[in-house]
């Protein structure tokens, strides 16, 4: 089978690397504007004839067909707005599609397509990575074990093992896309109404087991995808808040408040300055920390009742930087549940055509094997 990635980053690569280690897979296409650095975990395929890199750009789209041509599935992992052109194209290819979402207005844009999908006899699953997609997977898991559901509490984070500085903080993927998080509303579900709350707001305390400890817990926006008008009427409370360590939060309220991540230009002795791009040019270098192991801390809940009698199912996952691969835990949760969603479609274990939100599309159990394969182990408790 012929697999396409677009975007030789961090994620992308990840993909690349976990399909290669995967029987049944032929040829592994990774497609960016520059595919010639590769991540150490990947230098071992260098030679390899089933990867192949190919220069594209995102931008011209018959470039984006060429490359697509005799693919069974395509991945992305470019950044999100990429993403509904990304699926169009890949569904007029006929190719499955499936990309790390994050932005919940392009996947109410990406349903559109389900009538072209269906009649191309493709999948197409946006927001496939880990929050929104194996988040959103579990919840759906946890939903379907009741009678009735009370409430869905979504915790989940990407962090440094060994946390340095004020913030505590190392970015593991793209500064923008924090700050696009830590100053967008986020839509949650109370009293059963979709419901709009402050980033980094309603800050609470999660224990994890040592030697994570106490973690902190507050909004920021796209980890439910669609899940708020998918659920709303049915059930009264769902929510997704991002973990940090204690203190953080209040450090970046401050300084969104003051204006820093603000887009807008400002006037410097003559010259416009966007605040944020200057943040981010200032700050990106001194959080960035090669080589530095992280952690990804999950937490799903989701309460109710099942034959009349309260119940709770969760699900846990401490996830940590595998030095045998040198593939970071962020990777390993994301650019493997990209993967992971791919050979499904791939192989048919997906087997509706069609646009649906991996809540809905991707199959809980084997999609928890799947990561269970790879050392992504899922604790689920239930009372």
């Amino acid at each position: 089978m012929r697999f396409v990635i677009l975007g030789a980053g961090l994620q992308g690569s990840a993909c690349a690397f976990d399909l290669l280690r995967r029987g049944g897979v032929d040829h592994v296409v990774l497609a960016d504007m520059n595919v010639s650095d590769l991540p150490p975990f990947l230098e071992p395929y260098r030679g390899d004839e089933r990867l192949e890199r190919v220069q594209v750009d995102a931008n011209d789209d018959d470039a984006v067909r060429a490359v697509l041509d005799g693919a069974v599935a395509c991945m992305n992992a470019l950044p999100y707005y990429f993403n509904l052109d990304m699926a169009r194209l890949a569904v007029e290819a006929g190719a499955h599609y499936a990309d790390l979402g994050g932005n919940t207005r392009i996947v109410q844009e990406q349903l559109k397509l389900d009538e072209l999908a269906r009649a191309r006899g493709v999948s197409v699953i946006p927001d496939t990575g880990l929050a929104p997609g194996m988040v959103n997977i579990l919840a759906a898991a946890g939903i379907a074990a009741m009678d009735q559901v009370d409430a869905v509490r979504i915790r989940v984070g990407g962090l440094p093992k060994d946390p340095e500085g004020a913030l505590r903080y190392q970015i593991v993927y793209s500064l923008e896309g924090v700050l696009d998080y830590y100053t967008t509303r986020s839509w949650i579900l109370r009293e059963g109404r979709p419901t709009e709350v402050e980033a980094l707001s309603e800050v609470e305390a999660v224990e994890f087991p040592e030697p994570v400890g106490t973690l902190e817990a507050f909004h920021t926006a796209g980890g439910l995808s669609t899940m708020p008008w998918d659920y709303q009427g049915r059930i009264p409370t769902m929510e997704y808040k991002t973990l940090r360590y204690p203190g953080h939060a209040a450090i970046v309220r401050a300084i969104r408040d003051l204006g820093l991540l603000e887009l807008e230009p400002v006037d410097v002795d003559g010259t416009p300055v966007v605040p944020r791009d200057l943040f981010i040019a200032v700050v990106d270098p001194k959080l960035r920390k090669p080589g530095s192991p992280d952690l990804v801390a999950l937490r799903v809940e989701v309460t109710g009742e099942l034959d009349g009698r309260p119940r709770r199912v969760q699900y846990d996952l401490l996830d940590y930087y595998n030095p045998s691969t040198g593939v970071s835990a962020m990777e390993r949760t994301t650019g493997y549940s990209l993967a992971i969603t791919g050979r499904m479609q791939a192989d048919g274990r997906i087997e509706s055509a069609g646009v649906s939100t991996p809540d809905r599309g991707v199959p809980p159990d084997a999609y928890i094997r799947e990561l269970a394969e790879r050392g992504v182990v899922i604790q689920k408790t239930e009372s």
